[in-house]
């Protein structure tokens, strides 16, 4: 997994994306559902 990409994203749409892996993240824990990769993208996006 040598290869990266970045995006460049404005304010309003990392907020946008924010928000939908949050929604993702909640049903998966409703679900009893591994949320390791989603809270991974989280993390890397509040950096």
């Amino acid at each position: 997994m040598g290869n990266k990409l970045k995006l460049a994203l404005s304010y309003d749409e990392v907020r946008v994306l924010v928000f939908a892996l949050n929604e993702l993240r909640n049903e998966l824990i409703a679900e009893n559902r591994y949320t390791d990769a989603v809270d991974d993208l989280l993390i890397k996006l509040m950096v």
